[in-house]
């Protein structure tokens, strides 16, 4: 279609961006790191840890990881919160010529042992607190390279050890031994510091990162992320913020709040690499639930940006202590991985002065895709405009672009979009058209201005606070449960979480009671990460079907 979209660009946002700047995110890292030694690049629990820091730490740990035989283009898994040394790992990672694997800290053992097999990581760098998750799998996984980190490891030898203390409570025990061979953080810095790193000169088509999403046989899958992909996609960003950057005193660094899980695509690259891209800070919040912990982070300093899923945004403005912060300096308050609600972008704006600017994104795009601009003082409804060098077409079931003003499945193309799924050419070929088209499974519609807005969902996927929850996983996992028949997941309108799972269940004894509602929901525990478990459960003789047999999760909504 036209690219009537580049007619409602801000002024100051060009239509594309060098996307050969940096041949690979070790490039545009190493130039950063180089460029702003003096800066403060993260500030975590009241420390300040320089580029210099930054770029010291992952060269030493570079190092190390090479003395483990580990050589180009072997996977490392990075399962930890949004800690420092989260970023070192990730930057030791890509400059020893590694791929990134992230992984979700609260993941069960039964998702962690799919994702370490699939991605055939070697080594991993875990957070203690759940590293007992990664033993109950160590058996069946390749990984035996292992690198243990604590809440207190980059905060010096007096307050590092008592933070990591407080941090073990409440958690369950764990005893290094029971994993053979695993390192402590600061014992790897300090064998790399005695080492030399060999340089690696990785390149655009390398793999830098491998994220994963779900699949619609419920099956996660990883998104192949080149370094090509992900460094576009930083360019496009900086590019699309600047009029809201602009704003900011000139010589003032600027600040985001690293609120978003650093897992997450989103906080991966539109927080932690961006922010060092810019020479900007970040400030780690390690457990954004702890909205008073948070709040008072955000009441002792200045900050500019605030990326954020439309819960968190509501969560902040409904606490009592939201107006002990200072929010005159935030010039950036940008929300995605779920819609922005209207009350939510209106008390916002009300209250801080800054819009929430709301985009659109998946794993597969590195993530973003579309933005409203970023001086825009109303709420819209819209995802907005496609980035600089991204087109976005609305096609039919068979791929054929749809007439103007009829709704279509969002296809996009453009340098951030990422290569394929990880080892599953069938899956990529269900998602991929000719032209390097990548269907998203959301239905849109697009205005006469260019802007798109999101109608429906052709996958039956859940949305739960930004995160992606496929129904096919649930049932997998329910119905392995003793007593089950059969059973539907399907999303449920949810004021705090936009979406929850609710899950219908036909038991194989319709008169029985077995398995309860009780059991189900301890199975779901011990084998779903949180935000994918039932919100709702309730029980059925049977569930709603086609003429052919298939399940009609529609029906089952349209019923909530």
């Amino acid at each position: 279609m036209e690219k009537i979209w580049l007619r409602q660009y801000p002024a100051g946002v060009p239509a594309e961006v060098c996307t050969d700047l940096y041949p690979s995110l070790v490039a545009l890292l190493d130039d950063s790191l180089a460029k702003f030694q003096e800066r403060p690049a993260l500030r975590y629990l009241g420390r300040v840890f320089s580029y210099a820091q930054i770029d010291a730490g992952s060269r030493a740990l570079a190092a190390c990881l090479q003395s483990m035989g580990l050589a180009r283009g072997d996977r490392v898994a990075v399962m930890m919160p949004n800690v420092p040394q989260y970023a070192v790992a990730v930057a030791a990672i890509l400059r020893a010529g590694l791929v990134v694997v992230n992984v979700n800290p609260m993941y069960t053992p039964r998702e962690l042992e799919h994702q370490l097999k699939d991605s055939g990581a070697k080594a991993i760098f875990v957070f203690e607190n759940f590293a007992p998750t990664l033993r109950q799998v160590w058996d069946a996984v390749p990984t035996r390279k292992v690198i243990l980190s604590a809440a207190g490891d980059m905060l010096g030898a007096l307050r590092g050890p008592l933070v990591s203390h407080f941090a073990r409570k409440g958690s369950k025990p764990f005893a290094i031994a029971s994993l053979p061979g695993a390192m402590r953080f600061n014992e790897a810095l300090a064998r790399g510091r005695r080492l030399v790193l060999q340089p690696v000169a990785s390149g655009p088509e390398d793999i830098a990162v491998l994220q994963y999403t779900g699949g619609t046989t419920g099956v996660s899958k990883g998104a192949v992320l080149l370094h090509r992909n992900l460094v576009a996609n930083l360019l496009q960003s900086e590019a699309w913020y600047r009029p809201a950057l602009a704003r900011i005193a000139p010589g003032e660094q600027v600040v985001t709040v690293g609120a978003l899980p650093l897992y997450h695509i989103f906080g991966f690259n539109v927080i932690m690499m961006l922010g060092l891209y810019m020479g900007g800070c970040t400030v780690l919040i390690p457990d954004p639930r702890n909205l008073p912990g948070l709040l008072r982070t955000l009441s002792r300093q200045r900050f500019h940006s605030l990326p954020a899923v439309n819960t968190l945004f509501a969560a902040l403005l409904n606490h009592p202590d939201f107006d002990r912060v200072d929010w005159s300096s935030l010039k950036l308050a940008v929300g995605g991985g779920m819609a922005v609600q209207q009350a939510t972008a209106k008390a916002w704006l009300q209250r801080t002065g800054c819009p929430i600017c709301e985009g659109y994104g998946l794993s597969e795009t590195s993530p973003s895709a579309t933005c409203n601009p970023v001086d825009s003082t109303a709420y819209s409804g819209n995802i907005g405009l496609p980035l600089p060098g991204t087109e976005l077409m609305l096609v039919d079931d068979e791929g054929r672009e749809v007439p103007a003003g009829t709704p279509g499945e969002i296809a996009i193309r453009g340098p951030q979009v990422m290569a394929g799924y990880w080892q599953r050419p069938d899956e990529t070929a269900k998602v991929m058209l000719e032209g390097g088209w990548f269907r998203t499974g959301d239905v849109g519609l697009v205005d006469e201005r260019g802007y798109f807005r999101i109608v429906d969902r052709k996958k039956d996927m859940i949305l739960v606070s930004g995160f992606n929850v496929y129904p096919n996983e649930v049932e997998d996992v329910v119905t392995q449960m003793p007593g089950v028949l059969e059973c539907a997941a399907v999303g449920v309108p949810d004021a705090k979480a936009g979406e929850a799972v609710k899950l219908v269940v036909v038991r194989k004894d319709a008169a029985g009671t077995s398995p309860s509602e009780a059991e189900i929901r301890a199975y779901c525990e011990a084998n779903l990460t949180g935000y994918k478990r039932p919100r709702f459960i309730e029980f059925r003789h049977e569930l709603p079907k086609s003429t052919v047999g298939k399940v009609l999760r529609r029906e089952l909504r349209s019923a909530a």
